[in-house]
């Protein structure tokens, strides 16, 4: 769980380094604050959200399960005062960034993991 908050953390800190439509008002606290919402969100509703867009994420062959990761962004912006995004396109790089920074840190970390796991073993 520590590492999924870290993880958001560097993901949304680099959305908002990428671009300028996506900032983090005052200290760093507001993108820990950012990432903790996100988290919650992406555990608890995104898979309930997930299920319900089933029919169209098989009619779009996924596409609508990008929006409900997006609405997961927007819903955290809606959420965290300092933490805020800009325009459509905004919503969708940042969708992307965040997909991809999430994807280099659970790559490092699995490996890690099986790595530490083989060592044990």
């Amino acid at each position: 769980m520590l590492v999924s908050w870290v993880a958001n953390a560097v993901a949304l800190g680099v959305t908002a380094w990428l671009l300028s439509g996506v900032t983090v008002d005052g200290s760093n606290w507001t993108l820990v604050w950012a990432a903790a919402v996100f988290g919650v969100l992406n555990t608890i509703l995104k898979p309930l959200l997930k299920l319900l867009t089933l029919p169209f994420a098989v009619l779009t062959l996924g596409l609508a399960w990008f929006f409900v990761s997006m609405l997961m962004l927007w819903l955290t912006d809606l959420i965290v005062g300092g933490f805020n995004i800009s325009g459509f396109w905004n919503y969708v790089w940042a969708t992307i960034i965040v997909w991809a920074v999430n994807l280099v840190v659970d790559v490092l970390f699995r490996d890690r993991k099986h790595g530490l796991a083989a060592t044990a073993a």
